[in-house]
């Protein structure tokens, strides 16, 4: 057995731990208020995994954490932190919006791709407003995409109650509901749609990207010694924008699906904090891949079985509480698994090759 498969089977070890230790957690907290923690944890992990409905319903969740999660993921692997996801989800819903509002055509075939492509150009487009004085001026980032969230989310309150207020809507902040031509196609004849292809088809095309072409290739320099990527010649201006323009869409994709199957018309309140949840996904994952799909999954079960816990007399407040001691002793299994010492293995150099390695260049 390699080291590196030790290493990744000693690392997959601990975060299984960190989830058990953060279930117990769970718990005990049921138990300060009075719940069985046997019933409220078996009644989370049977609504999130325990039927075909519920895996359904899981895998439903986990699309715009999926997309979300790589819009954050993919620029982390350039050290660029994009907290902007949030208004690239809206920026996106707004976008899908237009198009199903402005071509009521019934064709699925002709609506659908275009408030895919409307989506992805306004996300895309969201995320360039903070990406071009990223590249140019080196404006932090993180303070750019914060902000921009409130402002996305602002203009779709002000749409909803302007110019797109349905007539019919009982004077709620609502728009026209869609048409049935801009409905996602469904899989089978049953709940699943081919939204859920979406992230998958995303991260397929992410991994052929920075692992096999030229670009892929400028990235991971970037992101591993940017002063060596500059003495190359490569263009960390050019880049910067590139892959802020690929999170926006990919998030801006996220907003569609919500849009488009979630309620049907754009409203205020589309998001849960999808965006937010993505931050931490891409962190647990270590801005991998892969490993962000599996953990979206992961927490959109958190997330659905939370109802039950409800249906028990749980406060929705406790499901968060809940949903928080697992997720976070989830991350500090990703910590233990990225101190060496801590694991009782010896720390080895600290120099730039090392610094290198820790960089996500994984799927």
């Amino acid at each position: 057995m390699t080291s590196g498969v030790r290493r990744s089977l000693r690392a997959t070890a601990v975060q299984i731990t960190a989830v058990v230790v953060g279930l117990a957690l769970g718990g005990l907290s049921l138990a300060a208020i009075g719940v069985s923690p046997y019933d409220g944890i078996s009644s989370l992990l049977e609504a999130a995994f325990g039927s075909e409905l519920a895996l359904t319903q899981t895998a439903l969740k986990a699309v715009p954490l999926a997309l979300t999660g790589l819009a954050v993921a993919v620029c982390m692997r350039m050290r660029l932190w994009n907290i902007g996801a949030e208004g690239q989800f809206h920026a996106g819903a707004i976008g899908a919006t237009w198009a199903a509002l402005a071509f009521p055509t019934g064709s699925t075939l002709v609506l659908v791709p275009l408030m895919v492509v409307a989506a992805m150009a306004a996300g895309a487009a969201w995320a360039l407003i903070a990406a071009v004085p990223r590249a140019l001026w080196g404006v932090n980032e993180i303070i750019t995409t914060l902000l921009l969230n409130y402002v996305a989310i602002l203009g779709v309150a002000y749409l909803v109650t302007g110019p797109w207020r349905s007539a019919a809507g009982l004077n709620f902040p609502v728009t026209d509901v869609f048409g049935p031509g801009a409905r996602l196609p469904a899989l089978g004849g049953g709940l699943l749609h081919v939204g859920v292809l979406f992230p998958l088809v995303a991260a397929a095309v992410l991994l052929v990207l920075l692992q096999r072409s030229r670009w892929g290739f400028t990235v991971r320099m970037i992101g591993a010694s940017p002063q060596a990527a500059r003495v190359a010649g490569m263009s960390t201006a050019r880049s910067v924008v590139g892959i802020m323009l690929i999170a926006g869409a990919l998030a801006g994709v996220a907003g569609m699906v919500e849009v488009s199957m979630s309620f049907g018309r754009l409203r205020q309140g589309i998001s849960p904090g999808y965006g937010y949840m993505a931050i931490l996904i891409a962190a647990l994952a270590g801005a991998r891949i892969l490993g962000t799909l599996a953990i979206s999954f992961l927490f959109a079960g958190f997330v659905v079985g939370g109802f039950a816990l409800q249906a028990l007399g749980v406060p929705q407040s406790f499901v968060l509480l809940l949903q928080g001691l697992i997720l976070f002793s989830a991350l500090a299994g990703t910590a233990l698994t990225r101190r060496p010492r801590m694991l009782g293995r010896p720390p080895g150099r600290r120099g730039p090759a090392h610094v290198a390695k820790e960089e996500p260049s994984t799927p």
